[in-house]
Protein backbone atom coordinates (compact mmCIF):
# COMPACT_ATOMS: atom_id res chain seq x y z
CA UNK A 1 0.00 0.00 0.00
CA UNK A 2 1.74 3.12 -1.16
CA UNK A 3 -0.76 5.73 0.02
CA UNK A 4 -0.15 8.02 -2.96
CA UNK A 5 -1.83 11.37 -2.57
CA UNK A 6 -0.80 13.53 -5.53
CA UNK A 7 -1.15 13.48 -9.29
CA UNK A 8 -2.73 15.31 -12.17
CA UNK A 9 -5.76 13.95 -13.95
CA UNK A 10 -5.58 14.25 -17.71
CA UNK A 11 -8.56 15.01 -19.92
CA UNK A 12 -9.42 12.05 -22.12
CA UNK A 13 -11.27 12.01 -25.40
CA UNK A 14 -13.86 9.39 -26.27
CA UNK A 15 -12.09 8.04 -29.29
CA UNK A 16 -11.12 4.60 -30.43
CA UNK A 17 -8.42 3.10 -32.64
CA UNK A 18 -9.62 5.10 -35.64
CA UNK A 19 -7.79 8.21 -34.53
CA UNK A 20 -4.45 6.45 -34.12
CA UNK A 21 -3.85 5.96 -37.83
CA UNK A 22 -0.19 5.50 -38.67
CA UNK A 23 1.13 7.72 -35.90
CA UNK A 24 1.77 4.83 -33.52
CA UNK A 25 4.06 3.10 -36.00
CA UNK A 26 6.20 6.22 -36.33
CA UNK A 27 6.81 6.91 -32.65
CA UNK A 28 9.22 5.06 -30.41
CA UNK A 29 6.71 4.04 -27.76
CA UNK A 30 8.17 2.42 -24.68
CA UNK A 31 6.47 -0.76 -23.58
CA UNK A 32 5.83 -1.55 -19.96
CA UNK A 33 6.72 -5.19 -19.48
CA UNK A 34 4.16 -7.48 -17.92
CA UNK A 35 4.83 -8.93 -14.50
CA UNK A 36 5.33 -12.55 -15.43
CA UNK A 37 3.10 -14.71 -17.59
CA UNK A 38 -0.11 -13.17 -16.38
CA UNK A 39 -3.55 -14.28 -17.39
CA UNK A 40 -6.97 -12.74 -17.32
CA UNK A 41 -9.52 -12.89 -14.56
CA UNK A 42 -12.41 -15.17 -15.44
CA UNK A 43 -14.11 -13.51 -18.41
CA UNK A 44 -17.67 -13.47 -19.63
CA UNK A 45 -18.86 -16.98 -20.42
CA UNK A 46 -16.67 -18.60 -17.77
CA UNK A 47 -17.59 -20.25 -14.48
CA UNK A 48 -14.95 -19.56 -11.83
CA UNK A 49 -13.52 -21.22 -8.77
CA UNK A 50 -10.43 -20.57 -6.68
CA UNK A 51 -7.26 -22.29 -7.80
CA UNK A 52 -4.45 -21.82 -5.24
CA UNK A 53 -1.80 -21.57 -7.93
CA UNK A 54 1.37 -20.15 -6.40
CA UNK A 55 -0.27 -19.48 -3.02
CA UNK A 56 1.55 -21.29 -0.19
CA UNK A 57 -0.69 -24.05 1.14
CA UNK A 58 -0.78 -22.66 4.68
CA UNK A 59 -2.39 -19.43 3.48
CA UNK A 60 -5.15 -20.98 1.35
CA UNK A 61 -7.59 -21.58 4.20
CA UNK A 62 -7.35 -17.92 5.21
CA UNK A 63 -7.85 -16.69 1.66
CA UNK A 64 -10.96 -18.84 1.28
CA UNK A 65 -12.30 -17.66 4.63
CA UNK A 66 -11.59 -14.00 3.89
CA UNK A 67 -13.35 -14.26 0.53
CA UNK A 68 -16.62 -14.82 2.36
CA UNK A 69 -16.67 -11.33 3.88
CA UNK A 70 -18.34 -9.54 0.95
CA UNK A 71 -19.33 -10.28 -2.66
CA UNK A 72 -16.86 -7.77 -4.07
CA UNK A 73 -13.82 -9.61 -2.74
CA UNK A 74 -13.02 -13.01 -4.23
CA UNK A 75 -10.31 -15.51 -3.37
CA UNK A 76 -8.49 -15.01 -6.70
CA UNK A 77 -8.45 -11.27 -6.12
CA UNK A 78 -7.03 -11.63 -2.61
CA UNK A 79 -4.35 -14.03 -3.81
CA UNK A 80 -3.33 -11.82 -6.75
CA UNK A 81 -3.23 -8.82 -4.43
CA UNK A 82 -0.97 -10.56 -1.92
CA UNK A 83 1.37 -11.63 -4.70
CA UNK A 84 1.63 -8.03 -5.89
CA UNK A 85 2.01 -6.60 -2.39
CA UNK A 86 4.54 -8.92 -0.79
CA UNK A 87 5.33 -11.83 -3.10
CA UNK A 88 3.90 -14.16 -0.43
CA UNK A 89 6.49 -13.07 2.13
CA UNK A 90 4.74 -12.70 5.53
CA UNK A 91 7.80 -10.91 6.94
CA UNK A 92 8.00 -8.30 4.18
CA UNK A 93 8.67 -4.68 5.14
CA UNK A 94 8.70 -1.99 2.47
CA UNK A 95 10.78 1.22 2.45
CA UNK A 96 7.56 3.00 3.44
CA UNK A 97 7.27 0.67 6.47
CA UNK A 98 4.34 -1.28 4.99
CA UNK A 99 4.31 -4.64 6.74
CA UNK A 100 3.42 -8.27 6.22
CA UNK A 101 1.68 -10.24 3.49
CA UNK A 102 -0.79 -7.46 2.77
CA UNK A 103 1.60 -4.53 3.29
CA UNK A 104 -0.28 -2.37 5.77
CA UNK A 105 1.40 0.79 7.02
CA UNK A 106 1.13 1.13 10.82
CA UNK A 107 -1.47 3.90 10.76
CA UNK A 108 -3.87 1.96 8.55
CA UNK A 109 -3.28 -1.23 10.50
CA UNK A 110 -4.10 0.56 13.76
CA UNK A 111 -7.56 1.28 12.38
CA UNK A 112 -8.28 -1.93 10.48
CA UNK A 113 -6.14 -4.68 11.97
CA UNK A 114 -8.01 -7.74 13.25
CA UNK A 115 -6.89 -10.57 15.47
CA UNK A 116 -7.98 -13.65 13.56
CA UNK A 117 -5.16 -16.15 14.12
CA UNK A 118 -2.27 -17.11 16.31
CA UNK A 119 1.29 -16.24 15.52
CA UNK A 120 2.05 -19.95 15.78
CA UNK A 121 -0.17 -20.61 12.78
CA UNK A 122 -3.20 -21.71 14.75
CA UNK A 123 -6.71 -20.72 13.74
CA UNK A 124 -7.40 -19.29 17.18
CA UNK A 125 -6.93 -15.58 17.97
CA UNK A 126 -4.03 -14.89 20.32
CA UNK A 127 -5.11 -11.47 21.55
CA UNK A 128 -2.82 -9.50 19.25
CA UNK A 129 -3.64 -8.07 15.82
CA UNK A 130 -0.32 -8.52 14.06
CA UNK A 131 0.35 -7.61 10.38
CA UNK A 132 3.08 -10.27 10.29
CA UNK A 133 0.63 -13.02 11.24
CA UNK A 134 -0.75 -14.36 7.93
CA UNK A 135 -4.25 -15.03 9.20
CA UNK A 136 -4.53 -11.56 10.70
CA UNK A 137 -3.12 -9.91 7.58
CA UNK A 138 -5.39 -11.73 5.12
CA UNK A 139 -8.57 -11.21 7.11
CA UNK A 140 -7.69 -7.53 7.56
CA UNK A 141 -6.95 -7.18 3.85
CA UNK A 142 -10.39 -8.52 2.96
CA UNK A 143 -12.08 -6.38 5.59
CA UNK A 144 -10.37 -3.28 4.23
CA UNK A 145 -11.08 -4.25 0.61
CA UNK A 146 -14.78 -4.64 1.42
CA UNK A 147 -14.85 -1.22 3.04
CA UNK A 148 -13.05 0.33 0.08
CA UNK A 149 -15.46 -1.28 -2.39
CA UNK A 150 -18.37 0.25 -0.52
CA UNK A 151 -16.58 3.59 -0.15
CA UNK A 152 -15.71 4.09 -3.82
CA UNK A 153 -19.05 2.64 -4.85
CA UNK A 154 -20.78 5.49 -3.06
CA UNK A 155 -18.92 8.14 -5.07
CA UNK A 156 -19.36 9.37 -8.63
CA UNK A 157 -16.15 7.65 -9.75
CA UNK A 158 -16.38 5.98 -13.14
CA UNK A 159 -15.00 2.56 -13.96
CA UNK A 160 -15.08 -1.09 -13.08
CA UNK A 161 -15.75 -1.52 -9.32
CA UNK A 162 -12.90 -3.97 -8.83
CA UNK A 163 -10.42 -1.64 -10.50
CA UNK A 164 -11.64 1.27 -8.38
CA UNK A 165 -11.31 -0.77 -5.19
CA UNK A 166 -7.75 -1.80 -6.05
CA UNK A 167 -6.83 1.76 -6.94
CA UNK A 168 -8.15 2.88 -3.56
CA UNK A 169 -6.08 0.20 -1.81
CA UNK A 170 -2.95 1.51 -3.49
CA UNK A 171 -3.55 5.26 -3.64
CA UNK A 172 -6.28 5.81 -1.09
CA UNK A 173 -10.03 6.27 -1.60
CA UNK A 174 -9.61 10.04 -1.59
CA UNK A 175 -7.53 9.89 -4.75
CA UNK A 176 -10.16 7.79 -6.53
CA UNK A 177 -12.85 10.28 -5.54
CA UNK A 178 -10.71 13.29 -6.49
CA UNK A 179 -9.98 11.97 -9.97
CA UNK A 180 -13.37 10.38 -10.55
CA UNK A 181 -11.82 6.99 -11.29
CA UNK A 182 -8.47 5.24 -11.23
CA UNK A 183 -5.95 8.06 -10.57
CA UNK A 184 -3.39 8.84 -13.30
CA UNK A 185 -0.49 7.73 -11.12
CA UNK A 186 1.77 5.29 -13.00
CA UNK A 187 2.30 3.16 -9.89
CA UNK A 188 -1.42 2.84 -9.24
CA UNK A 189 -2.35 2.10 -12.84
CA UNK A 190 0.37 -0.54 -13.08
CA UNK A 191 -0.70 -2.03 -9.74
CA UNK A 192 -4.35 -2.33 -10.79
CA UNK A 193 -3.51 -3.79 -14.20
CA UNK A 194 -1.11 -6.32 -12.73
CA UNK A 195 -3.60 -7.64 -10.20
CA UNK A 196 -6.51 -7.82 -12.64
CA UNK A 197 -4.32 -9.78 -15.04
CA UNK A 198 -2.80 -12.15 -12.49
CA UNK A 199 -6.16 -13.04 -10.91
CA UNK A 200 -6.44 -15.76 -13.54
CA UNK A 201 -3.36 -17.47 -12.12
CA UNK A 202 -5.65 -18.21 -9.17
CA UNK A 203 -8.83 -18.97 -11.11
CA UNK A 204 -10.19 -22.18 -12.56
CA UNK A 205 -12.11 -21.29 -15.70
CA UNK A 206 -14.54 -23.70 -17.34
CA UNK A 207 -16.14 -22.60 -20.62
CA UNK A 208 -19.89 -22.31 -20.41
CA UNK A 209 -22.64 -21.11 -22.69
CA UNK A 210 -23.90 -22.65 -25.91
CA UNK A 211 -21.88 -25.84 -25.70
CA UNK A 212 -20.14 -25.19 -29.01
CA UNK A 213 -16.57 -26.44 -29.06
CA UNK A 214 -14.95 -24.15 -31.60
CA UNK A 215 -11.19 -24.40 -31.81
CA UNK A 216 -8.69 -22.20 -33.54
CA UNK A 217 -6.12 -24.96 -33.60
CA UNK A 218 -3.02 -24.76 -31.44
CA UNK A 219 -1.97 -21.35 -32.73
CA UNK A 220 -5.41 -19.75 -32.70
CA UNK A 221 -6.11 -20.99 -29.21
CA UNK A 222 -2.83 -19.45 -28.05
CA UNK A 223 -3.82 -16.12 -29.61
CA UNK A 224 -7.11 -16.22 -27.72
CA UNK A 225 -5.39 -17.13 -24.45
CA UNK A 226 -2.87 -14.32 -24.84
CA UNK A 227 -5.58 -11.72 -25.42
CA UNK A 228 -7.73 -12.97 -22.54
CA UNK A 229 -4.87 -12.31 -20.14
CA UNK A 230 -5.63 -8.63 -20.31
CA UNK A 231 -9.41 -8.47 -19.93
CA UNK A 232 -10.20 -5.39 -17.87
CA UNK A 233 -6.98 -3.59 -18.87
CA UNK A 234 -7.52 0.10 -19.72
CA UNK A 235 -7.70 1.35 -23.28
CA UNK A 236 -4.62 3.52 -23.86
CA UNK A 237 -4.55 5.41 -27.15
CA UNK A 238 -1.15 4.62 -28.72
CA UNK A 239 -0.20 2.38 -25.78
CA UNK A 240 1.00 -1.19 -25.65
CA UNK A 241 2.97 -3.40 -27.96
CA UNK A 242 4.28 -6.95 -28.45
CA UNK A 243 5.62 -7.24 -24.89
CA UNK A 244 2.52 -6.07 -23.06
CA UNK A 245 0.60 -2.96 -21.98
CA UNK A 246 2.37 0.38 -22.25
CA UNK A 247 1.81 4.06 -21.71
CA UNK A 248 -0.20 5.81 -24.40
CA UNK A 249 0.16 9.31 -25.73
CA UNK A 250 -2.13 12.28 -26.48
CA UNK A 251 -5.42 11.33 -24.77
CA UNK A 252 -3.75 8.12 -23.58
CA UNK A 253 -0.73 9.85 -22.07
CA UNK A 254 -1.63 9.05 -18.47
CA UNK A 255 -2.92 5.55 -19.10
CA UNK A 256 -1.06 2.23 -19.20
CA UNK A 257 -2.83 -0.30 -21.39
CA UNK A 258 -3.57 -1.31 -24.98
CA UNK A 259 -5.37 0.11 -27.96
CA UNK A 260 -7.12 -2.20 -30.41
CA UNK A 261 -4.18 -2.86 -32.72
CA UNK A 262 -1.55 -3.24 -30.00
CA UNK A 263 -3.68 -5.90 -28.31
CA UNK A 264 -3.79 -7.83 -31.59
CA UNK A 265 -0.06 -7.33 -32.11
CA UNK A 266 0.66 -8.57 -28.59
CA UNK A 267 -1.57 -11.66 -28.83
CA UNK A 268 -0.20 -12.84 -32.18
CA UNK A 269 3.41 -12.13 -31.21
CA UNK A 270 3.07 -14.03 -27.93
CA UNK A 271 1.21 -16.93 -29.54
CA UNK A 272 4.00 -17.33 -32.08
CA UNK A 273 6.75 -17.26 -29.50
CA UNK A 274 8.04 -14.03 -31.03
CA UNK A 275 8.16 -15.38 -34.58
CA UNK A 276 5.27 -13.34 -36.01
CA UNK A 277 4.98 -9.59 -35.45
CA UNK A 278 1.93 -8.02 -37.11
CA UNK A 279 2.07 -4.34 -38.12
CA UNK A 280 1.33 -1.85 -35.37
CA UNK A 281 -1.85 -0.28 -36.79
CA UNK A 282 -5.20 -1.71 -37.78
CA UNK A 283 -5.15 -0.47 -41.38
CA UNK A 284 -2.03 -2.53 -42.01
CA UNK A 285 -3.04 -5.52 -39.91
CA UNK A 286 -6.05 -6.21 -42.14
CA UNK A 287 -3.63 -6.65 -45.04
CA UNK A 288 -1.18 -8.91 -43.23
CA UNK A 289 -1.41 -12.62 -42.52
CA UNK A 290 -3.69 -14.73 -44.70
CA UNK A 291 -7.14 -13.68 -45.88
CA UNK A 292 -9.99 -15.85 -44.58
CA UNK A 293 -13.62 -15.66 -45.62
CA UNK A 294 -16.04 -14.39 -43.00
CA UNK A 295 -17.83 -17.75 -43.04
CA UNK A 296 -14.59 -19.59 -42.25
CA UNK A 297 -13.63 -17.51 -39.21
CA UNK A 298 -12.31 -19.44 -36.24
CA UNK A 299 -10.94 -18.58 -32.78
CA UNK A 300 -7.70 -16.65 -32.91
CA UNK A 301 -8.43 -15.00 -36.24
CA UNK A 302 -8.10 -11.23 -36.40
CA UNK A 303 -11.22 -9.41 -37.55
CA UNK A 304 -11.07 -5.87 -38.86
CA UNK A 305 -13.97 -3.41 -38.96
CA UNK A 306 -14.42 -0.39 -41.17
CA UNK A 307 -16.07 2.00 -38.75
CA UNK A 308 -15.27 5.31 -40.40
CA UNK A 309 -14.45 4.53 -44.00
CA UNK A 310 -11.17 2.69 -43.39
CA UNK A 311 -10.42 -0.49 -41.48
CA UNK A 312 -9.81 1.44 -38.30
CA UNK A 313 -10.67 -1.13 -35.66
CA UNK A 314 -9.61 -4.71 -34.99
CA UNK A 315 -10.38 -7.49 -32.55
CA UNK A 316 -9.73 -11.19 -32.05
CA UNK A 317 -12.44 -13.77 -32.63
CA UNK A 318 -13.14 -16.02 -29.62
CA UNK A 319 -15.80 -18.35 -30.99
CA UNK A 320 -19.57 -18.47 -30.48
CA UNK A 321 -19.94 -15.09 -32.18
CA UNK A 322 -17.75 -13.27 -29.64
CA UNK A 323 -14.62 -11.21 -30.04
CA UNK A 324 -12.22 -9.52 -27.65
CA UNK A 325 -10.96 -6.01 -28.28
CA UNK A 326 -9.88 -2.69 -26.79
CA UNK A 327 -12.74 -0.41 -27.88
CA UNK A 328 -12.03 3.23 -27.02
CA UNK A 329 -10.66 5.76 -24.54
CA UNK A 330 -12.37 5.38 -21.18
CA UNK A 331 -13.15 1.71 -21.77
CA UNK A 332 -11.22 -1.50 -21.07
CA UNK A 333 -10.28 -4.67 -22.94
CA UNK A 334 -13.60 -6.48 -23.14
CA UNK A 335 -15.68 -9.08 -24.95
CA UNK A 336 -18.47 -8.14 -27.35
CA UNK A 337 -20.58 -9.94 -29.93
CA UNK A 338 -20.26 -9.71 -33.70
CA UNK A 339 -24.05 -9.53 -34.03
CA UNK A 340 -24.28 -6.31 -32.02
CA UNK A 341 -25.83 -3.73 -34.37
CA UNK A 342 -22.85 -1.39 -34.16
CA UNK A 343 -20.50 -4.04 -35.55
CA UNK A 344 -22.81 -6.31 -37.51
CA UNK A 345 -23.50 -3.85 -40.33
CA UNK A 346 -19.90 -2.67 -40.76
CA UNK A 347 -17.58 -4.01 -43.52
CA UNK A 348 -15.33 -6.69 -42.06
CA UNK A 349 -12.10 -8.46 -43.02
CA UNK A 350 -10.67 -11.60 -41.42
CA UNK A 351 -6.97 -12.44 -41.29
CA UNK A 352 -5.20 -15.53 -39.98
CA UNK A 353 -1.62 -15.34 -38.78
CA UNK A 354 -0.83 -18.96 -37.97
Amino acid sequence: MSGLTTGVRSATLATGCAALGLVGSLLGLSVLGAAGKERDPAPEGFATAFSPGRAPAEFVVWIERAAQLCPEVSAPLLAAQIEAESGWNPSAVSPADARGLSQFIPGTWATWGVDAAGRDGSAEPDGVADPFTPGDAIMTQARYDCWLADKVGSTDADGDPTRLMLAAYNAGPGAVETYGGVPPYPETQTYVTRIIASMADYTDGVPTGTGTAESGGAFGDRVVAAARKWLGTPYAWGGGGPEGPGRGFAQGANTVGFDCSSLVQYAVYQASGGEVLPPRVSQLQVGAGRAVSRDAIRPGDVIGFSLNGTFDHVGIYLGDGQFIHAPRTGDVVRIDRLDQPYYADKPQKVRRFG
